[in-house]
């Protein structure tokens, strides 16, 4: 089974992880709805962590794609 694809993977993700702390995403939630009379509610929703996430997950993919590297030969 090769594993670098995987590994190549987890290297692309952790450099955005590391780039990208954070980013929201926005939910409507219906309040009201009184025949043709509706309000609603827009709710952000922030998804955070911390860039050594993304680190831990680079060093992963990196050891991912060597170990394979040396199997192979």
């Amino acid at each position: 089974m090769n594993i670098k694809p995987f590994g190549i993977a987890l290297i692309v993700i952790g450099i955005l992880m590391i780039a990208y702390t954070s980013f929201n995403f926005i939910t409507t939630e219906k309040i009201v709805d009184l025949g043709p009379i509706e309000i609603t509610k827009q709710n952000n929703h922030p998804m955070q962590w911390s860039p050594f996430i993304g680190v831990a997950i680079l060093i992963g993919g990196v050891v991912m794609v060597l170990s394979s590297k040396n199997k192979s030969v």
